[in-house]
């Protein structure tokens, strides 16, 4: 499945970061893209270059000026490891003619160490797991609310296979993200803490009932969940904030990047999703707020996302102020039925908006509209409203 070709298209001709969690697909995009009879490549997960390069970040330059001139790429894997060597290559920017490559599955060591992200000399992008409509042909609604999009997924076979992918792939970003780089000095509370925010995925974050259960205080549980935003393991949606009539909660939520993932921390992986369920609905409003963040990132839209909830518990479950057109509120359902009844809440609050565009995406076989909403097949609405 490595040849499935990625919609995050890459220059050849300037400098650039691809951030991306574990397993993504980073290199064999890197490696599809360049040919290798022009790149040198270094890979920082290597433990004996890492400690190479952190002792000595100058001999960076002493390869790159022995290289022959057909060398145009130098492609420097995971290197959040030794961030040192970015102020060598931001020289080697300025000095040569060669091009640099630099992934990267983490931000938090970058951060941490002031690092030199090369003050626009190098362009970022982001890559995530498959979007829906790079696999369209191959998707299977079922299996990906199962198991998730990395990539590695639609290599294995069986669901026993599956599952111990996904429950290593949670135990080696413990030990390999978390652990090795000493973002966190006591493991046990964070473990405990990662199965707690994951089983909270979506919902509004309580930092005082989340700090209870894991047995410590609400600081340092905002400081676990800037690991999981800075190791690229998920990101916060925030509650709207705007000029209203009814009064908003404003407090944010929390998504995993990957439904598989977010199933293997929660130690779900073995419990069933059955549709018609309330944990299966949240997995399929999951994968479609998913699908919406890829597509936004990917075609560089200047979207803003975020979720709306009033005092009263009213909830919008998705909204999207796009420069230049309507606020966009999405109703996301996993039924195959939808009803007027159901859509109370979105027809009441864009009413009480006013100026937007509201569409509800559902299981629905059919396109309908009921007082003014705009009921669409998921897969449909995620091409119309964030397809390129």
């Amino acid at each position: 499945m490595s040849t499935i070709p990625r919609f995050l298209k890459l220059p050849k001709d300037h400098s650039f970061f691809l951030f991306g969690p574990r397993g993504s697909g980073k290199s064999t995009l890197i490696s599809n893209t360049y040919n290798k009879e022009n790149s040198f490549f270094i890979d920082l997960l290597d433990t004996e270059l890492e400690e190479r390069f952190s002792r000595n970040p100058k001999e960076l330059i002493e390869i790159v000026e022995a290289l022959p001139n057909k060398i145009k790429h130098i492609i420097i894997d995971e290197v959040q490891k030794v961030p040192r060597l970015l102020d060598i290559v931001h020289h080697l920017i300025e000095k040569t003619s060669k091009l640099f490559i630099l992934t990267g599955s983490s931000a938090r060591k970058l951060k941490q160490e002031h690092a030199n992200l090369l003050a626009g000399r190098a362009f970022v992008y982001n890559l995530y797991p498959f979007s829906y409509l790079e696999i369209e042909e191959k998707f299977n609604l079922k299996q990906v609310i199962q198991w998730g999009l990395l990539p590695k997924i639609y290599n294995l076979k069986t669901e026993n296979s599956k599952m111990q992918f996904l429950q290593a792939y949670a135990h080696t970003y413990l030990k390999e993200e978390i652990w090795a780089e000493q973002f966190i000095k006591n493991l046990d509370p964070f473990r405990h803490f990662l199965e707690v925010a994951a089983q909270m995925n979506g919902k509004i974050i309580n930092y005082s009932n989340l700090s209870n259960d894991v047995g410590v205080d609400d600081k340092t549980i905002k400081k676990y969940f800037s690991v999981l935003e800075d190791t690229l393991i998920g990101f916060f949606l925030d509650g709207f904030k705007n000029s209203f009539r009814k009064r908003l909660n404003t407090k944010p939520k929390f998504y995993f990047f990957d439904l598989g993932v977010k199933r293997a921390l929660s130690r779900t992986l073995t419990i069933p999703l059955n549709e018609g369920t309330s944990a299966y609905g949240e997995a399929f409003e999951h994968m479609v707020i998913l699908e919406c963040f890829k597509l936004a990132s990917y075609y560089k839209r200047e979207y803003r996302f975020s979720y709306l909830r009033t005092k009263d518990d009213a909830e919008i479950d998705l909204v999207v102020e796009r420069p230049g057109k309507p606020i966009l509120f999405i109703e996301i359902k996993s039924s195959k039925l939808i009803t007027k009844e159901s859509l109370r809440t979105l027809i009441s609050l864009s009413k009480d908006f006013g100026k937007c565009e509201a569409v509800c995406f559902s299981n629905e076989p059919y396109e309908k509209l009921i007082s003014g909403i705009k009921i669409i097949p998921w897969n449909k609405g995620i091409k119309k409203f964030f397809g390129k």
